[in-house]
């Protein structure tokens, strides 16, 4: 039996938030994020988007393209409590939802049992229900698998519904551009279009040898997905990866003074994080940026668990010495 797996994604959620929140700024072009020189973006309403604007853009960037952009402050607070009620309508149709982000899960329904016509008619009504409760849209996204399901919800945003049937996958795939592929970043985009592939159809045509070897490990990925296959199941409980904390700051720090508050106030706020999760770690990570906007990690895993903020700083202070 297929399974059927949902995607929901909040369509730009943090700017759909401030939108909805103030009315002054419904239609017009809305970013959340910093507004200073080093400030960076991490939601765009659609009208800002029309511009060229995106999320992870510094906001220098996105104001060169929009000169009108308005830049209002995250409310995370906010977005937590709506992310939890979309969370819990979610759950009321089943046990099987993996959140990826504040923003949007996977839902296994093939408990469910129900055929294709039932199942889309399931997405409509979650669709509605969110609206009803946040009054924010959501797309979804309906397949056999989460890696078709996740391209699915990408297809007709805002508002949208796209369902991609055992019949249509390697149809679907075959037309798809590669950009549009889930994994497939822009550096990665433009190796496979100077090599001439510019569809899932041209992907197809290289052997899992010939993937491996032009893109490394990730090649039996592509040469997987490329066929419409994923087992991943979906996971409830997913485990925590990582715990971070990490800032941007309005001007460089320029003295050792500095550098040292900086990374004592971000370590002693990691765990503070890290007594609140209930977790344990053993590798100690530091990820730094440079002026000329080159990003940079150290990373070191210790034999015991890490649990004090002495030992995270004393480390990071290490890694600084390498540079």
């Amino acid at each position: 039996m297929d399974r059927k797996i949902l995607h929901i994604d909040m369509d730009a959620f943090f700017a759909s938030v401030e939108q909805r929140d103030n009315p002054e700024l419904r239609g017009k072009a809305v970013v959340v994020g910093g507004s200073g020189p080093r400030g960076v973006i991490a939601a765009a309403s659609y009208e800002a988007r029309e511009f060229g604007v995106r999320s992870a853009m510094p906001t220098s960037t996105a104001l060169r393209k929009c000169p009108d952009l308005i830049i209002v402050p995250p409310h995370f607070d906010v977005y937590s409590r709506d992310s939890q009620r979309i969370r819990n309508i979610m759950l009321s149709v089943t046990d099987l939802v993996e959140p990826l982000s504040l923003d949007e899960a996977y839902l296994d329904v093939t408990p469910l049992n129900l055929d294709w016509d039932e199942t889309i008619k399931l997405a409509l009504r979650l669709k509605q229900d969110i609206f009803e409760a946040t009054k924010l849209t959501a797309t979804a996204g309906i397949s056999i698998n989460k890696f078709l399901a996740k391209i699915a919800s990408g297809q007709n945003k805002p508002d949208g519904l796209t369902v991609i049937l055992p019949g249509q996958v390697q149809h679907f795939l075959d037309d798809l551009p590669v950009e549009d592929f889930y994994g497939v970043g822009k550096v990665t985009a433009q190796k496979m279009h100077n090599l001439g592939i510019r569809t899932g159809r041209d992907l197809k045509a290289l052997s899992e040898v010939e993937l491996v070897k032009r893109f490394g490990k990730i090649g039996r990925y592509f040469y997987g997905v490329v066929r419409g296959l994923d087992d991943r199941p979906v996971e409830p409980n997913r485990e925590r990866k990582s715990l971070s904390v990490e800032r941007t700051y309005e001007r460089d720090l320029d003295t050792i003074d500095e550098i040292d508050a900086a990374l004592s106030k971000l370590a002693h706020e990691l765990m503070k994080r890290y007594a609140d999760d209930d977790t344990s770690a053993h590798t100690v990570i530091l990820k730094i940026r440079f002026d000329d906007f080159s990003t940079h990690t150290r990373q070191k895993t210790f034999d015991h668990i890490v649990d004090d903020a002495d030992l995270v700083l004393h480390t990071c202070k290490d890694f600084l010495n390498q540079f």
